[in-house]
């Protein structure tokens, strides 16, 4: 069973250009990378994981995920709860990015993605399916400034 906790690392260049996945389970949904903790591990190093996992991004030879203090609460769809235990209906999602000098190789994980795409920032906006992956890629000008 998944755990209700997960992190979403937002990857973008300097540039705003941002880095969306399509879902190989439901082709057509854009997202950032995501992914669920496992065990207890530290939610920097489950954003580490699994950025390394879907896309072939080694993050701490990048400079390291950075912790945006940000965390999402959604309702889990009803599509994907039973990936989770029976009643659990709300995901906390952890917000992490990654910036990039310039779009980086990516080496998707065939069962988890199909294609990926690099993005200027408000066109990634527009393109993912999630709310909170929108939100997180709004906030973007404002966070990038703030970036040392």
């Amino acid at each position: 069973m998944k755990q209700p906790v997960s992190t979403l690392v937002l990857v973008y260049t300097r540039d705003l250009d941002v880095l969306l996945l399509e879902r190989a389970d439901f082709p057509g949904y854009w997202q950032s990378v995501t992914g669920s903790r496992e065990g207890d591990e530290p939610l920097d190093r489950t954003a580490a994981r699994e950025l390394e996992e879907e896309t072939g991004i080694d993050a701490d030879a990048l400079g390291g995920v950075r912790d945006w203090q940000m965390t999402n609460v959604y309702e889990i769809y009803p599509k994907w709860r039973h990936r989770y235990a029976p009643g659990t209906t709300h995901n906390s999602e952890h917000v992490f990015a990654l910036p990039v000098p310039a779009p980086v190789t990516v080496r998707l994980a065939p069962r988890e993605h199909l294609s990926h795409a690099w993005l200027p920032w408000r066109e990634a906006a527009a393109r993912v399916f999630s709310w909170s992956n929108r939100a997180v890629i709004l906030a973007l000008p404002q966070r990038a400034l703030r970036s040392p």
